[in-house]
């Protein structure tokens, strides 16, 4: 039977791990056991991905990224370059009793290169993190992200361009609409309250 998925001669993939079709590992790569990754992804030199970690289809990890146990990343996510995942809010080396706090990607976000996401949050759908952002608290769907902490400073379309245009807003929320691509995003009243209130912070 031929295998439908390309692992590089030199990375490691323990046993009981589930690799999707079509998807791609590349060299010095350590996959524990028990994680899953989805079809189509592209796992990049140095990636590190831990036990039990759920990797979803159409995911690009980047070089030297780290993706801890209790992480779950969604479909067609973006990690850049040597960003990095914490899963302990008390870290000590000496702990023996230390709880794994899980993080969530959710479908289509994209992470920018040396962004560092502590544990505890959800990265909403189609939203962007500055690179070297340092995430300390939930990101909405299609919100823009960047700093030290990370302030929410706008919103993006599914392109990954800012949405810039407001054309009309309802009770649920205010919808743009994308400049270079046409379409149309819904951002929810209370993300862009949020928004209005930390841009100039």
């Amino acid at each position: 039977m031929t295998q439908k998925y390309f692992v590089h001669p030199l990375a490691v993939v323990e046993e009981g791990v589930e690799i999707g079709e079509g998807t791609r590992i590349w060299h010095f790569a350590h996959v524990r056991k028990g994680a899953k990754i989805g079809k189509n992804c592209n796992i990049g030199k140095d990636v590190y991905i831990d036990v039990d970690v759920e990797i979803g289809n159409n995911v690009k990890i980047q070089n030297g990224v780290s993706v801890y146990h209790g992480v779950k990343v969604e479909d067609d996510v973006f990690l850049g370059p040597h960003m990095t995942f914490t899963n302990d809010l008390y870290p000590r080396a000496f702990n023996q009793d230390w709880e794994v706090v899980p993080t969530l990607v959710k479908k289509g976000a994209s992470i920018g290169a040396h962004a560092t996401i502590v544990c505890g949050v959800t990265i909403g759908e189609y939203a962007m993190v500055g690179a070297g952002a340092v995430v300390t608290k939930d990101v909405p769907p299609f919100g823009l992200v960047f700093g030290n902490p990370a302030r929410l400073k706008g919103f993006v379309c599914y392109c990954g361009r800012p949405l810039k245009e407001k054309i009309r807003e309802d009770e649920e929320g205010i919808i743009f609409k994308c400049s270079h691509c046409g379409k149309e995003v819904k951002i929810g009243r209370e993300d862009y309250e949020r928004y209005v209130k930390e841009k100039n912070l």
